[in-house]
């Protein structure tokens, strides 16, 4: 039977591509989330992938296809981190903004997890530069942008005058909680810490 070149031809069927070529996201982040709980158990340096995949769930490979190596899984977590950054708080006020700031920052120091893996994190961007520049990154350009928001905000609103450092601003706002939580791990803040360092990060703002 002849076919008439004028009339539409059936599309041939697309093949799905080979199971191993599909990343399933569920167990990606299981991946994403076996490693944090081995580093706050293990620490980086004895870290191993073996120890992710058991966490996980899944066998060594699906952990390599994703990533090369543990520094590489690592990196990326970190670098995750400083897209998603912090909610940048709007309460009407500068204190207001600030206090939600440190009461969301604080927690999250805090953590079981982050307060084992920072510290951890931090020694080993001593000797590797690869993780110094991520985890900068992360912890710096996350809480940036958020410092950038409550500043911004302050302005329009005439609590703080225009033209204000930013970068200081940022050394202010975000300075204090890191030093307790993570260069000293120092207790929890004390009751009315938070409210007391609210007050001075704003006067301190304001003679910006």
């Amino acid at each position: 039977m002849t076919t008439n070149a004028d009339e539409p031809q059936p599309r041939p069927r697309r093949r799905a591509p080979a199971g191993a070529a599909v990343l399933r996201e569920d167990v990606t982040e299981a991946i994403r989330a076996a490693v944090f709980e081995e580093l706050a158990a293990a620490g980086y340096a004895r870290m191993s992938i073996e120890g992710i995949a058991r966490r996980a769930g899944v066998g060594k490979t699906a952990v390599y296809r994703r990533w090369r190596s543990k520094l590489h899984l690592v990196l990326d977590l970190v670098s995750a981190i400083a897209v998603q950054g912090l909610p940048a708080p709007d309460t009407g006020s500068l204190e207001g903004d600030l206090r939600l700031l440190y009461e969301v920052t604080s927690r999250a120091l805090r953590h079981p997890v982050a307060s084992q893996i920072l510290p951890d994190l931090q020694a080993e961007a001593a000797r590797n530069p690869e993780i110094a520049e991520a985890l900068q990154k992360a912890l710096r350009e996350g809480q940036d942008s958020v410092a950038r928001g409550i500043v911004a905000a302050a302005q329009e609103r005439g609590d703080l005058r225009p033209g204000a450092d930013h970068a200081l601003a940022l050394d202010l706002i975000s300075g204090p909680l890191y030093w307790r939580s993570v260069v000293i791990r120092g207790p929890k803040p004390p009751k009315g810490y938070l409210e007391a360092l609210t007050r001075a990060t704003a006067e301190a703002l304001k003679a910006l």
